[in-house]
């Protein structure tokens, strides 16, 4: 993986049952590209997990991977 919309795509889609009803937008505002999850509820709670922890997880992971890159994630049911 060599971009990080490549990484995320691939974690999201590690973390979850059903991967077919997920689709990640990404656009660029100000230097800061934007990434927007969407999909079923039930599989938004996959994502997030307890507490926040899976999403969380995938955040860290992105910013020790792509240190000099500026992001930001949305997830949406």
């Amino acid at each position: 993986m060599t971009n990080i919309a490549d990484s995320l795509d691939y974690l999201v889609k590690a973390v979850v049952t059903d991967s077919s009803s997920i689709v990640i937008d990404s656009r660029e505002e100000n230097g800061i590209i934007m990434f927007e999850i969407t999909a079923a509820p039930e599989i938004i709670g996959q994502i997030i997990g307890k507490e926040g922890k899976i999403i969380k997880s995938i955040r860290t992971i992105l910013n020790l991977s792509f240190p000099s890159i500026r992001y930001s994630l949305d997830v949406k049911g």
